[in-house]
């Protein structure tokens, strides 16, 4: 669960994740170009850009399931590596893939994390879980008796029923309805004020502009524009409509 003696977000802070001068290449292919990127204990970066543009490489590559061709990542001073348990305690990931096992409940699933990650009072914090992802009515359905968005919803459970310091997440928002949309917003705001760190990868700019700190726009591999959400988003409409 997030710390609550985090220092307010306005609040100078070290870097708790670091990305430097981070390249990946496939095939001598280089989709993602070296990039720089930091993210401070409470802070929001939003990562923006069209399909194929470099986001989910790059969020890949920042959780430690993609090795960069070039450059480091580092998490709190340790090389990102997500087979380290003192890493694998602090950041949970929730990614473009569902990795579920068929014969166990949607409840099962949240126990099987909590208790792996040591959490007291495991079933009364799945409980709250359950009933904050609006998924109390399925708690006893298998992943395959899900609708895509219920399935969204339990991906984003499992990572909040454990322990994070950094939360990762790709897409968060797709398959949800418009009123899941404005909890899965409140539950990021919360997890900021708590201290967690958050990296997003999204195609709404609604909930990049209401809950991030900074936006990082890529375009074929490439940061081609970051900095404060209104300036940035502003910038991307302006864009697009002359581009019509």
């Amino acid at each position: 669960m997030a710390k609550n003696s985090a220092p307010p977000r306005a609040a100078a802070r070290r870097a708790l994740l670091q990305l430097t001068g981070v390249s990946r290449s496939y095939g001598g292919r280089e989709v993602l170009h070296p990039v720089d990127l930091e993210l401070a204990a409470g802070e929001c970066v939003a990562l923006l850009g069209h399909n194929g543009s470099g986001k989910s490489t790059l969020l890949r590559v920042a959780a430690g399931r993609d090795l960069p061709t070039g450059g480091t990542v580092r998490f709190d001073g340790l090389a990102m590596n997500e087979n380290d348990p003192r890493i694998r305690a602090r950041v949970a990931v929730v990614g473009d893939t569902v990795a579920c096992y068929p014969d166990l409940t949607v409840r099962e699933h949240l126990l099987l994390v909590a208790v792996a990650h040591g959490v007291a009072d495991a079933a009364d914090w799945v409980a709250q879980v359950l009933e904050n992802r609006s998924l109390t009515e399925r708690a006893d359905a298998l992943p395959s008796a899900l609708s895509s968005g219920q399935m969204q919803a339990l991906l984003l459970a499992c990572a909040l029923v454990r322990p994070r310091d950094l939360l990762l997440l790709d897409e968060p928002e797709q398959r949800l309805d418009p009123q899941a949309r404005r909890r899965l917003a409140e539950l990021l705001a919360a997890e900021l004020a708590d201290g967690v760190a958050v990296l997003l990868v999204t195609h709404h700019t609604d909930l990049a502009l209401e809950i991030a700190d900074r936006v990082v726009v890529l375009e074929e591999g490439r940061i081609v524009r970051q900095g404060a959400p209104a300036e940035i988003l502003t910038a991307e409409a302006a864009a697009s409509a002359g581009a019509r």
